[in-house]
């Protein structure tokens, strides 16, 4: 379950009822929580041990000690802070003091995020709310699954998850973040079978 927690949206009252309704059967919950204003939506998806709270940009510390204390992953969608030329940059600080898990995406959807490259939304996520390339790189990685409640999957190299990943011709990792609109892929392996590009 997906829900917009917003004045333009669900108001919180009518989040928690769509949450409460996710929990009763048994459903994974993300909220889009504090993009354009404060609405306690992340301390919220908190409660209802949601696997992510979306966007953040007036998020509290409060709102940050919820997510800690629950493993909410705060996910950040730069493409859309872009887009629509916000200007409050999710407490980057706050979270990284609380170790909350931070997953960075790119929000791809007609009305406030038309950009699909996942580099570009690392990039963003570097550039614009100052996360470091490792910090990018774990947020579309293992943090990602998380978000995605499947943590014990994908989204790192370890024995028992899905050997699901690409191989870059890179000199550094560091570059995923810094370099946009190239595409140095070497391989791909999906299921264990290496694929070339």
């Amino acid at each position: 379950v997906d829900v917009f927690c917003e004045q333009i949206a669900f108001s919180p009252a009518q989040t928690e009822r769509v949450l409460q309704a996710a929990q009763a059967h048994h459903l994974g919950i993300h909220v889009h929580a504090e993009q354009l204003s404060h609405q306690q939506a992340a301390a919220l998806a908190a409660r209802y041990q949601a696997w992510s709270a979306d966007h953040l940009e007036y998020l509290d510390e409060a709102g940050v000690a919820a997510m800690a204390a629950s493993n909410t992953v705060a996910t950040l969608l730069p493409t859309a802070f872009y887009f629509l030329r916000e200007t409050k940059v999710p407490p980057i600080e706050l979270l990284r003091h609380y170790q909350v898990p931070i997953a960075i995406a790119t929000d791809f959807n007609p009305g406030t995020a038309p950009l699909a490259s996942l580099r570009l939304a690392m990039n963003m996520a570097c550039t614009l709310f100052h996360l470091t390339p490792e910090e990018a790189i774990s947020g579309v990685t293992r943090h990602a699954a998380q978000a995605l409640g499947l943590h014990q999957q994908i989204g790192q190299l370890r024995t028992g998850l899905a050997a699901d990943f690409i191989v870059w011709e890179l000199q550094h990792p560091a570059e995923l973040a810094y370099q946009v609109g190239i595409n140095p892929i070497k391989q791909r392996v999906f299921a264990g079978e290496i694929t070339h590009v």
